[in-house]
């Protein structure tokens, strides 16, 4: 059997099939140039390969030792089209370098279940449900965000350290991320994740509520696995347990 190392000499990636309805770019070789051209290569071969697809980069094969630049890995697998939004598996090392990049670690919604077809549409007349008082924000949380604009394709705006409010829309191809919630004053058409410090009580709220994805600490839904989800709607969009959840608001 060979070792990852020969094998990282003779292919520098691998792709497999993930049931949360994305692609994982399994990284066998740490360097950017070795990636991005052999990637290009793939272009040449199978023209529309990945292209403008949301991509997940698996870090279990490389050196916790030797971290890949992720800030030029990201920006250049934009260039050819291709739109990397987290990282799975790796060392918490690897992890680390990945989200200061602006690429969170990223886990399925239950864990290694597949991703429910729809979301259990909310009874007529619930009953009335105990809700817990949040747990206090860390130490160093910082003021609200406010962004007055739209965000554009291709920007990523990072709340590090508290909330994010968005007063317009975040158009395809734009990413806005916050360790607390994220409000959207607009259309949600591009991704949004809250609770980017694991706070699992993190919620994502939109006006229209159209996005490619959303995640909250980690646990995420691409539109394909939004199942009964009230797109264009007001939407509240918040974790019970590992489960994903939809509410409608208004």
């Amino acid at each position: 059997m060979s070792s990852p190392a020969s094998e990282a000499r003779l292919e520098p990636f691998r792709l497999r099939g993930a049931n949360f309805n994305l692609l994982v770019l399994r990284l066998l070789d740490p360097r950017v140039e070795v990636i991005v051209p052999a990637l290009a290569d793939q272009f040449r071969r199978a023209p529309g390969f990945l292209r403008n697809a949301p991509i997940v980069l698996g870090l279990d094969d490389l050196d916790p030792t030797a971290a890949p630049d992720f800030a030029v890995l990201a920006a250049q697998l934009r260039q050819v089209h291709i739109a990397p939004i987290g990282t799975t598996g790796g060392a918490p090392e690897l992890r680390a370098a990945a989200q200061a990049a602006g690429l969170p670690p990223l886990r399925a919604a239950g864990g290694d279940a597949p991703m429910p077809a729809a979301a259990p549409a909310p009874a007529p007349m619930p009953e009335p449900q105990y809700i817990p008082e949040p747990p206090p924000p860390p130490s160093g949380w910082q003021p609200t965000m406010v962004v007055e604009q739209a965000v554009r394709a291709g920007q990523r705006i990072w709340a590090q350290g508290c909330d994010l409010i968005v007063r317009g829309t975040v158009n395809p191809g734009a990413e806005v991320i916050a360790d607390g919630n994220v409000h959207i004053y607009g259309t949600l058409k591009g991704r949004a994740i809250a609770g980017g410090a694991d706070n699992l009580s993190a919620r994502i709220f939109a006006l229209n509520f159209e996005p490619e994805l959303v995640s909250i600490a980690g646990y995420y839904a691409v539109r394909d696995g939004l199942g009964d989800a009230p797109l264009g709607r007001t939407v509240q969009v918040c974790l019970i347990g590992e489960s994903m959840r939809f509410d409608k608001l208004g």
